[in-house]
């Protein structure tokens, strides 16, 4: 059985399986997050090293100031004490990739107080992409060169300005929903990803469904660049 080492995940459909539930969309919200231990649990137990969650977009500011202002707090509730303990316990690290500056600042102070909680963790790195564009991610990686005032700019120099510096790139790609594209999510380390869609919204997937996704995986024959893996 072939693990992959990073699992990134689009968790997409939280709004409409509360709809179709005939909730609230905050609803969907409160129900993805409980998924988000199940499945770090799981990844972690199956001996995956890196799973990145795509939370909130550079674009998703664009949704309705309720919504995005509910967002904002989800950080809070989720890394509260108890929960924050929880992945400490299961020796799980807590990462952040994406702009520190917009959200508000008890957001990123719950953010960052979980990260610094779980940094001497040796497990699996979870990594919240919060307030996380592809594009902005790659503009500040030019900017910050541009500042340098590099010579000459290579991919491993550009690679180390990305947000991802210290992650591998990815290995599958899974996206909820129904939807099959990537939102401006990892452009660049899902270069040479496994794509895996999945028409269950983010509250429906569970343990059983990632691993549905990694025994899919293990049906692939990998090629970078016209050459397998295997």
């Amino acid at each position: 059985m072939k693990i992959p080492q990073h699992i990134a995940i689009i968790l997409d459909g939280n709004g409409r399986w509360a709809t179709n539930q005939g909730l609230k969309r905050t609803a969907g919200h409160e129900e993805g997050a409980k998924r988000i231990k199940e499945v770090a649990l799981k990844a972690n137990a199956l001996g995956v090293k890196y799973l990145t969650i795509y939370c909130f977009s550079t674009e998703n500011w664009k949704r309705s100031k309720s919504e995005v202002n509910y967002l904002m707090k989800m950080p809070e509730r989720l890394l509260n004490n108890k929960q924050v303990n929880n992945f400490k316990n299961e020796n799980i690290i807590l990462n952040h990739i994406g702009r520190k500056t917009k959200m508000p600042t008890k957001t990123w102070a719950a953010i960052s107080a979980a990260i610094n909680e779980t940094k001497d963790n040796s497990g699996l790195v979870l990594t919240f992409a919060f307030d996380y564009g592809a594009i902005e991610e790659l503009i500040a990686a030019i900017n910050q060169m541009l500042t340098a005032q590099l010579s000459t700019i290579d991919e491993k120099i550009l690679f180390n300005y990305l947000y991802t510096q210290n992650l591998p790139d990815v290995d599958l790609m899974i996206r909820c929903g129904g939807e099959q594209r990537l939102s401006n999510f990892l452009l660049l380390q899902n270069r040479y990803a496994e794509l895996y869609f999945t028409k269950k919204f983010w509250p429906e997937f569970d343990e059983n469904a990632l691993w549905a996704a990694i025994l899919d995986y293990n049906n692939r024959s990998r090629r970078f660049g016209g050459i397998d893996s295997d």
